[in-house]
């Protein structure tokens, strides 16, 4: 308080002396200006002069007006300034995942669980002119994963973003190419995924592969093919070893996990075993679209999506099936042919689609299985139904159910004098390999990279309406 007044007093004793110093300016201004006066209107030309004065200061005054006008406004040059000019600060929209001169990545790295921290890698960010998007924060018990998805410009490359946050404190750090449907939150991300596991129970393996990124995604039975029981239970609670997650698969045995180049943190396991609870309160479900068509000599045959409870009808479909045609379908001993049915049926290792009369009678079943990036497909049509159209109508079908997932290229196993099923591919109208090794032959489809990223995208905006896609051209 007492310094507070000492200043406003000192503020009050300073204005009569400027009342003072103005005044006198002003006087000798009027004496000057009197003087001048006197000594131009009494001389020769003083009338003269004074318009002459008067001209010059208002074309000084015009002047001063136009170049004031002109230069004020206007930006320095690059040149002037040695400085590149900044592009637009406008940032593009949601759709928008990149354009000439920006890219888009995602980060992660690991600071010390600090005040300042993230602060100080946001700067260093800051200063390489990167946006950040979005942010996720994982804690960890010594520390707390910063997932970020950036804006960088082309110039800024994945190795300036390492070397950077590094400097800034960031540690195991790692980083790859983004796309736009990164731009969707994470909130709205989980419950698309939540959504389309409810829905359909196939759908558990690729959302949790959408969910964790890369990673590959082993589903363990209860029991094996031979009828052994499974090692090792997962407890109810799951488990969770850096690289590698376990959980206990809802119908039945392990759901297994590995990402080798990141490990996991205790976030993604919550949401990945929140996931898999939805699916086990679910219980067994199937999609209930269908569609009718009918073949070229007038019968009209059912396709609809199959799963475990169809067991029964496929071993009877099978006892109607001759052994050649169960030898070029399991590639072994006809006998075991319904070992494998409780495999390929289950909904964890893939979708089945299955052929009916109007009787409910079962004449063919077509397999997509998930393998890693790829998607097997398999065939397996009821004699007396072959060489009808129903084989090529269930491939073309599966084929598309593979490409909506985001898959690259699809395979079929098969012999090499099974050349119904080689027909059947070489009508998809794809690009084809050839691969033969002792009388078994590989022909993989690669399919649309930009079509299959579409399909992707589609799947995390909006879970799928029906399990039955349309076949092209039908």
């Amino acid at each position: 308080m007492t310094h507070t007044a000492s200043a406003k007093r000192t503020r009050r004793s300073h204005h009569w002396r400027r009342d003072l110093v103005e005044l006198a300016a002003l006087f000798t201004a009027v004496a000057v200006a009197d003087s001048i006066a006197n000594m131009i209107v009494h001389g020769p030309d003083g009338p003269v002069l004074l318009v002459a004065s008067a001209v010059a200061l208002a074309g000084t005054a015009l002047f001063h007006t136009w170049w004031a006008r002109r230069h004020s406004h206007a930006p320095p040059a690059a040149s002037d300034t040695g400085a590149t000019a900044p592009g637009p600060l406008r940032s593009p929209l949601p759709g928008e995942a990149e354009d000439e001169g920006t890219a888009l990545w995602r980060m992660r790295t690991t600071v010390r669980d600090e005040p300042g921290s993230l602060a100080a890698l946001c700067t260093v960010l800051a200063l390489h002119r990167v946006d950040i998007l979005t942010l996720q924060t994982h804690p960890l018990g010594d520390g707390t994963v910063d997932e970020f998805l950036l804006r960088a410009p082309a110039s800024v490359g994945p190795e300036v973003l390492t070397r950077e946050a590094g400097a800034a404190g960031g540690r195991d750090t790692w980083i790859e190419r983004a796309d736009a449907h990164d731009l969707v939150d994470t909130p709205a991300r989980v419950l698309s995924l939540a959504t389309r596991t409810a829905l359909d129970p196939a759908e558990l393996p690729l959302a949790l592969r959408q969910l964790l990124g890369r990673c590959s995604i082993q589903s363990v039975p209860v029991t094996t093919l031979t009828g052994r029981p499974t090692p090792d239970p997962v407890p109810a609670e799951g488990v969770l070893e850096e690289t590698v997650m376990r959980l206990r698969d809802p119908s039945g045995g392990c759901i297994t996990i590995t990402r080798p180049y990141l490990p996991f943190t205790p976030t993604e396991f919550a949401r990945a075993r929140a996931l898999v609870d939805l699916d086990t309160r679910l219980g067994p479900r199937i999609p209930l679209a269908q569609d009718v068509l009918t073949l070229p000599e007038g019968n009209e045959i059912t396709l609809r999506r199959a799963d475990l409870s169809d067991v029964p009808a496929a071993r009877a479909m099978h006892d109607r099936c001759s052994r050649e045609t169960l030898s070029l379908r399991y590639h072994g001993p006809v006998g075991d042919a319904d070992r494998y049915l409780n495999h390929l049926l289950s909904p964890r290792f893939g979708r089945t689609l299955a052929a009916e009369t109007a009787s409910k009678r079962l004449v063919a079943l077509g397999h997509l299985l998930w393998d890693g990036d790829e998607c097997e497909v398999a065939l397996l049509v009821e004699d007396d139904w072959q060489h009808r159209g129903i084989g090529g109508e269930m491939l073309g079908r599966l084929v598309t159910m593979a490409q909506e997932t985001g898959c690259e290229s699809v395979y079929a196993v098969t012999q090499s004098s099974n050349t119904a099923m080689v027909a059947a591919m070489r009508a998809l109208g794809r690009p084809l390999d050839y691969q033969l090794e002792e009388g078994t032959l590989v022909i993989t489809a690669r399919l649309d990279v930009r079509q299959a990223r579409a399909g992707l995208r589609s799947a995390h905006s909006a879970a799928p309406a029906h399990g039955l896609p349309p076949f092209p051209g039908h």
